[in-house]
């Protein structure tokens, strides 16, 4: 478990926290909604869907965030009203996983911090959390980072490879954060900020599979700013 120098209420559980029968003392009121999104991750997020509508498993970094050990979660009790309120509460997760190592090199894609708000329940509080993704995906992207949100819902975002597929759904509601990626691209494509924040930072390094949609999204950008 990592523990913030100056904000030690809200620590990290590790992976390697997992394997005793017990999670630390710090965290372990929350032991429940901590264990049941770790085994989510590894039942659900490490393995392949018959919906997902491609091959592998539903995302394609988990597996190894797990086994290296860059997989961390932590949990905010109480209910955040506003899309505000919770965006204010993740300036600390954002700025601390600047902090944390792996800040460069290829095991940095995988590092990855999940806030668990187990006292949302019910579509009005989970749309708090969709909310709040919508608010920091701009700011978050010019930084070279990745909001998601995940609920019980699930958000109404539909698959890449299956319109018909929810895969965002979780057994817990929450908010992840990850480094950007250059596979990122259709996540990003919609927006004109978030789609100018990869063109900066991938223009030169895209994917051979994706180049074609970005040459077409770059001008079209580009046809829009004119």
């Amino acid at each position: 478990m990592l523990i913030h120098p100056t904000r030690p209420a809200h620590p990290l559980v590790e992976p390697a926290d997992f394997a005793a029968g017990r999670l630390p003392d710090a965290v372990a009121a929350h032991e429940l909604p901590l264990r049941t999104v770790f085994e989510w991750a590894g039942d659900y997020l490490c393995a392949p869907h018959p919906e997902l509508g491609r091959r592998g498993d539903v995302c394609p970094f988990t597996d190894t965030s797990l086994q290296r050990g860059l997989f961390f979660l932590s949990v905010h009790a109480g209910k955040p009203t506003s899309a505000d309120e919770l965006a204010e509460l993740l300036l600390h997760y954002r700025d601390w996983f600047d902090e944390l190592e792996p800040r460069t090199g290829a095991s940095a894609q995988f590092k990855t911090i999940i806030v668990l708000f187990p006292d949302l329940t019910g579509p009005e509080e989970w749309a708090v959390v969709d909310r709040t993704q919508e608010l920091l995906k701009p700011e978050y992207t010019r930084n070279g980072l990745m909001v998601g949100e995940f609920h019980p819902g699930p958000p109404d975002k539909a698959g890449l490879w299956n319109p018909g597929f929810r895969p965002l759904s979780s057994p817990v509601p929450m908010l992840a954060i990850r480094h950007m990626v250059p596979t990122d691209f259709p996540f990003l494509r919609d927006d004109d900020a978030t789609l100018a924040a990869y063109l900066r930072r991938f223009g030169d390094r895209v994917p051979m599979h994706l180049r074609g949609d970005v040459r077409a999204a770059a001008d079209r950008l580009a046809t829009s700013g004119s």
